[in-house]
């Protein structure tokens, strides 16, 4: 496997496809987050713009091989670890994302409350938002899988389904990054930091879940 996340990586890295939705990040972090700002708002936001760039990121690596590359490589070690390895390695590119928003944001917001009334540690804040951050990466992930190859092939009906299932993955009440994100907006209002364990779980449950029907039906369809 670590050669195969070598080899996903590299082609991610040349293939320069990641500029677009890290590009994407970057301008959102600029559009919302301000110097001076309630930390564990910002980190909210910070995270919530996590959610759709990874399900961008899944879907690049997952169909970024060349067919004839993607033949050779799944008849040397398997289709689903192929199809795994890809996966893991947009998670990666995501999780490193994540974790240089959320350090960024907890370097320039102002460490307190919404009415600056309660101080808050920064440590514990930064704690937080990469928790809650690793939950909308994971969630994000899931989505971006089920959106793509194998389950749907064709570019256009990926995007088209990608758009809605990651905007209701993070307004739906049930959504462990909707809740992840409700945590540290709802906390900065008091000072109070809130660690979104719980729906960290819970998104990770629905990651290895999503990840392990698409691995499977990936050594099913090709």
């Amino acid at each position: 496997m670590t050669a195969l996340l070598r080899y996903q990586a590299d082609l991610l890295v040349r293939s320069q496809r990641w500029l677009a939705p890290v590009l994407l990040y970057a301008a959102f972090l600029g559009i919302g987050v301000q110097s001076g700002q309630p930390v564990l708002d910002s980190l909210g936001y910070a995270a919530a713009g996590l959610l759709p760039v990874t399900a961008w990121l899944v879907q690049l690596c997952a169909g970024q091989e060349p067919p004839a590359a993607r033949t050779v490589a799944a008849a040397a070690v398997g289709a689903a670890r192929v199809h795994l390895a890809a996966l893991l390695a947009a998670l990666g590119c995501a999780g490193l994302l994540g974790a240089a928003g959320t350090l960024l944001v907890v370097l320039i917001s102002k460490p307190a409350s919404t009415d600056n009334a309660v101080r808050v540690l920064p440590l514990a804040a930064g704690l937080a938002g990469l928790l809650a951050a690793a939950c909308c990466v994971l969630l994000g992930a899931a989505v971006g899988a089920l959106c793509t190859r194998p389950v749907l092939h064709r570019r256009g009906w990926s995007v088209l389904a990608t758009v809605p299932a990651a905007l209701l993955a993070l307004v739906t009440s049930g959504s462990p990054a909707h809740h992840a994100v409700t945590e540290l907006v709802t906390g900065s209002r008091t000072g109070t930091v809130h660690l979104p364990v719980l729906p960290l779980l819970a998104a990770t449950a629905l990651a290895a879940a999503a990840v392990a029907f698409t691995c499977r039906l990936t050594s099913l369809r090709g």
